[in-house]
């Protein structure tokens, strides 16, 4: 489960943004969930199950260098 958020701004066709968000009501899910959903399964697709692991590290090492 994520500690901390970040904003993260996007551009978007206004019907493309209606239709989410109907698709996302009929799921009873916000659209910042299936959002962070979308990127979740994206994430571990690409990098595999450990990814949070060496998330955290270079987390913790661009906090260290603040």
């Amino acid at each position: 489960m994520e500690r901390r958020t970040a904003r993260l701004t996007l551009l978007i066709d206004p019907r493309k943004k209606a239709m989410f968000e109907q698709l996302c009501a009929r799921e009873d899910v916000t659209p910042s969930q299936k959002v962070r959903q979308f990127i979740r399964d994206y994430v571990q697709q690409q990098l595999g199950d450990d990814w949070m692991d060496d998330a955290e590290a270079a987390l913790r090492t661009k906090e260290g260098d603040d």
